[in-house]
């Protein structure tokens, strides 16, 4: 509201006044223009969005997403399940524990058999110096609108009852389901097994499969594996097949992808960035031989690295070869060599394949931009766990990428473990976005209609098109 409109309200209501006000002093006069002139402006300060953010949010709301990732187990083997004095369930403490908040804030541990009350007069004071951070705030839309608590300002008797209200919740698989497909309106969801890898089960109804590939590149040697659900060797045995060269694995991880694929697995996924660099030279199959049939110990460092790029980009085929898209952890892993950037021999060399960069790239954002920008015909950027991550990154790069490529080229995902995490982190995003649309209507940069198409692109119809086995599967009535 600017000063005129504001002092035209004031005189409006002056003059409804009559003569009383006429009466008054003139000093008094002032000081009631003044007053109404305050009032009306503490009233715009305190109104949070504009009108066209209003409209923008109410319709991204409306959109069933298609969500690109996300981690939920099983019901009953989810994390966060503890041992407390009324038994085996969730807690408050658990949805904190098992979020992204721990990652960069500490938090009181939970006893086992524990009392809530016990941990929450110390646990708190763990949120002080949090207040700002994106790993914090993503959380309290999930206690706001699913418990109706504002957790900045909670109270003792408060935080015990909606810690009863969790351990209830979870006591069924339902308030999953009610929680991601209502109240989040997500209709299908990509699921990461990354605890089962190679099981190539999913668990929920609206769940798609991925093939997490991140531990094939350790195939050089069979004690490389300790979970019997992520082992190629043990694979081989069941389908009656001889691991005898790199060319026997090779065969294998074929064989792994069509076992895949017939699961109905809609993309890859490898989280190797959090293990090594991105760079994957293009080896000849003469040297990351050398790594084959040794034990770590009798191998050096990089004839492991040489094994594992080689057979990198035996994926990267094998991805174009059974049109399973190529999801890769991009940034916010080990920053020495995490950026998207060492990723662009690999894409340029392969362009038939499908290539998606996660989290943006963060904090490689720019980059990340530029590789979709220069080959945009295969690379699309996921901006899965992004508004987790920075609020105001995300919205630099969102602003940013529809800049400088086809609105076609970005989706979307959670990365989450549990109900409140995945709702909290959509209503994040559904902000984020609608931010970022209603600024751009604002400034002239795009009008109304084509800023609401570009938001159900990013939630929806850009996965419908990037996985299309997903359309067979679609059974919410969109609007």
């Amino acid at each position: 509201m600017n000063i005129a409109t504001s002092i035209a309200k004031a005189l409006r209501h002056w003059l409804r006044l009559g003569h009383s006000i006429i009466r008054c002093r003139l000093g008094q006069f002032v000081f009631f223009i003044l007053m109404c002139f305050g009032a009306a402006s503490a009233k715009t300060q305190g109104e949070e969005v504009s009108p066209a953010y209003t409209r923008m949010k109410g319709y991204l709301d409306t959109i069933p997403i298609i969500d690109t990732h996300c981690h939920i187990r099983p019901f009953d083997t989810l994390l966060g399940f503890v041992e407390t004095d009324r038994g085996r369930g969730m807690t408050l403490p658990s949805l904190w524990r098992n979020s992204y908040y721990p990652w960069i804030n500490p938090l009181t541990p939970w006893e086992p058999g524990g009392r809530f009350e016990d941990w929450w007069t110390k646990g708190k004071k763990d949120f002080q110096n949090a207040r700002a951070t994106s790993f914090y705030r993503y959380l309290l839309p999930a206690f706001k609108d699913l418990y109706g608590v504002d957790f900045n300002h909670i109270t003792d008797e408060q935080a015990s009852a909606l810690n009863a209200r969790i351990f209830q919740n979870y006591e069924s698989s339902q308030w999953m389901h009610n929680v991601i497909t209502q109240r989040a309106n997500i209709e299908l969801m990509l699921i990461d097994p990354f605890w089962a890898r190679l099981d190539f089960k999913t668990d929920y109804p609206f769940a798609a499969l991925v093939f997490n590939v991140t531990s094939l590149g350790k195939g050089f040697h069979p004690s490389e594996f300790f979970n019997p659900l992520d082992n190629p060797y043990r694979f081989a045995k069941e389908e009656g097949l001889e691991i005898r060269s790199i060319d026997d694995y090779v065969t294998v991880v074929d064989r792994l992808f069509q076992k895949a694929k017939a699961a109905g697995a809609v993309c890859l996924k490898t989280t190797l960035a959090y293990e090594r660099t991105l760079r994957f030279e293009n080896i000849p199959k003469e040297r990351a031989n050398k790594a084959f049939g040794r034990s770590r110990k009798a191998v050096t460092n990089e004839e492991v690295k040489d094994f594992e790029d080689f057979i990198m980009w035996r994926l990267v085929e094998l991805s174009a070869k059974y049109e399973l898209p190529f999801q890769i952890h991009t940034g916010q892993a080990r920053i020495q060599g995490s950026n998207p950037m060492l990723l662009v021999d690999l894409i340029e060399a392969n362009p038939k394949t499908k290539f998606i960069l996660f989290h943006g790239g963060f904090p490689w954002i720019a980059e990340t931009g530029v590789i979709a920008m220069r080959h945009g015909s295969h690379v699309w950027v996921d901006s899965v766990w992004l508004p987790t991550l920075s609020f105001s990154a995300a919205k630099r790069a969102f602003h940013e990428w529809l800049e400088v490529m086809p609105s076609t080229r970005i989706v979307w995902g959670d990365d989450e473990h549990h109900a409140e995490g995945i709702y909290g982190s959509t209503e994040t995003m559904r902000r984020c976005l609608a931010e970022v649309l209603s600024e751009k209507v604002e400034r002239g940069n795009l009008d109304e209609e084509n800023a609401k198409r570009i938001g159900r692109q990013i939630l929806r119809d850009n996965a419908l098109e990037l996985f299309p086995q997903l359309q067979s599967r679609l059974w919410k009535k969109d609007k």
